[in-house]
């Protein structure tokens, strides 16, 4: 992690759970952090808190909808006039909306791909841009999840595991894609298992009777362990690339 010191990170969905932790942890180490959420003032929370420490790196919040491209145009461009240009992203922001495919509204299956899958491509291509134009070998990762790599039955996820399968197949055609003009850019996707975050209850998802006694015998993984990671795939010498980690806890 040495080498990303003094860097510039972004990190989308950073007022609570895995996105505040990754923003600790790469302040930890030293980068300068934007930290982009619609809830700015958790951030600039989060900001103040990280601010008391011993910390080298510092945290910026900016206000951004990144299912919104403008939102997400106008973060980029304020990050490079006024922190540097970007050498890491990482796209943690992510919603579920309650509801089946038998039931569940249009609006509510839009909202999901406008920012799991819309909103991380948007983010993703302006964050190359400038590494680009920079000429900086930087990293992209992907906050996926196991849901984009098999199903089993949820009540209520709808197009969710739709939108994180679509983050697995955008983390291959991305690395194909820097590969064929040969940039060093690295893409990592990370899939956790069940992580302890409030993304549940934001979106609405109820556990029925019948699975709150499985869910309540089950060790989710913290926060804090998914941060882990993405330091780890970070910290990899230049000529490796973990192109996908999947995190599971132990029961």
């Amino acid at each position: 992690m040495e080498r990303w010191r003094g860097k510039v990170a972004v990190v989308t969905g950073a007022s609570a759970g895995i996105g505040e932790a990754i923003c600790e942890q790469l302040v930890n180490f030293g980068l300068n952090v934007v930290g982009l959420a619609r809830r700015k003032e958790l951030v600039e929370e989060i900001a103040r808190k990280l601010q008391r420490g011993t910390n080298t790196g510092k945290l910026y919040a900016y206000k951004a909808d990144v299912s919104k491209e403008e939102d997400i145009l106008e973060a980029f461009r304020w990050i490079t006039e006024n922190v540097g240009p970007v050498h890491i992203l990482v796209n943690n922001a992510g919603i579920m909306r309650p509801g089946g495919l038998l039931d569940g509204t249009s609006d509510g299956w839009k909202d999901i791909f406008d920012t799991n899958v819309l909103g991380l491509c948007v983010a993703t291509r302006e964050a190359i841009k400038i590494m680009r134009a920079h000429s900086i070998d930087g990293h992209v990762v992907h906050i996926n999840s196991i849901s984009g790599h098999t199903i089993e039955y949820f009540p209520n996820l709808n197009v969710y595991p739709a939108s994180k399968f679509a983050v697995t197949a955008l983390t291959e055609t991305l690395r194909q894609e820097l590969n064929s003009v040969g940039s060093k850019i690295k893409i990592t996707s990370i899939s956790p298992t069940g992580v302890d975050t409030e993304i549940n209850e934001n979106g609405g998802l109820v556990y029925p009777p019948e699975m709150m006694a499985v869910k309540d015998t089950l060790r989710l993984l913290d926060s804090k362990d998914v941060a882990d990671a993405v330091c780890y795939v970070l910290g990899t010498p230049p000529h490796v690339q973990v192109h996908e980690l999947i995190i599971r806890s132990l029961q």
